[in-house]
């Protein structure tokens, strides 16, 4: 795959327009891969001089671990999505990241970061735009907790994670591949997987979705979104502000 088919090309093609050089610059923020299993962490809460990563293939999740042991992820991230950028900025990790599933990805160094900042300032608002929306999102998931029932708050996130799957190539308003157990639904939504287990049984029941087997099947689209009051438009996804 080239850099120009990468799903970080195509999720910073959503905010600007790519210029040669800068995907060169995106290119050689790529040269350093590297592979990690599931389940073991690739960034860990408390860790200083901590490398960011742009994920390449597979899921990983982030989350922060309680005193007691409980946990609550924060969200999950997909091909595409830059991993880890506060931990380059801050001087101590803020938060843990483990791979739900195998992952690729690439390191960055945070002097190849400013570097690359410093040589195309076009791609540090692309990044800039990206940071902002997931922002965003991390707002919206405080809303889903907050104020939606537990079927409203399943659907939103179904529907959220169908968008951004689609800006990169991932996905369809027909549905998606997802490898999240209800396990893992719970600690991000905020329910006990018991209660995951009966909402996904409603929503297929309702003729709404259908979530088995690793597979996302939107069979209403249009009532999935009254549902959840699904309004894409903190997602930003139109096309590129700058060209």
């Amino acid at each position: 795959m080239t850099v120009l088919q990468s799903p970080f090309a195509r999720k910073l093609g959503a905010f600007v327009a790519l210029s040669d050089e800068e995907m060169s610059a995106l290119d050689k923020l790529h040269s350093r891969r590297k592979v990690f299993p599931a389940g073991r962490d690739m960034v860990l809460q408390g860790q200083i001089k901590q490398s960011a990563y742009i994920l390449a293939s597979g899921w990983v999740c982030s989350y922060k671990l309680l005193s007691d042991g409980s946990r609550q992820i924060v969200d999950f991230q997909i091909p595409g999505d830059f991993l880890g950028l506060r931990s380059v900025l801050f001087r101590t990790s803020d938060h843990n990241i483990e791979p739900v599933t195998r992952v690729e990805a690439s390191e960055v160094l945070a002097k190849d970061l400013l570097d690359t900042f410093d040589k195309t300032p076009r791609l540090v608002t692309a990044v800039l735009w990206a940071a902002s929306r997931d922002e965003a999102m991390v707002v919206e998931h405080l809303v889903d907790i907050g104020r939606r029932d537990a079927k409203e708050r399943t659907a939103h996130f179904l529907l959220e994670l169908g968008a951004r799957l689609k800006l990169v190539g991932l996905g369809s308003t027909l549905g998606y591949a997802c490898p999240l157990s209800q396990y893992l639904l719970a600690d991000a939504l905020g329910l006990s997987a018991v209660h995951v287990n009966r909402v996904l049984r409603e929503l297929r029941e309702a003729g709404l979705v259908t979530f088995q087997h690793g597979q996302v099947e939107i069979h209403d689209l249009d009532a999935l979104v009254r549902l959840a009051d699904f309004d894409k438009a903190y997602l930003d996804h139109d096309g590129p502000l700058l060209t």
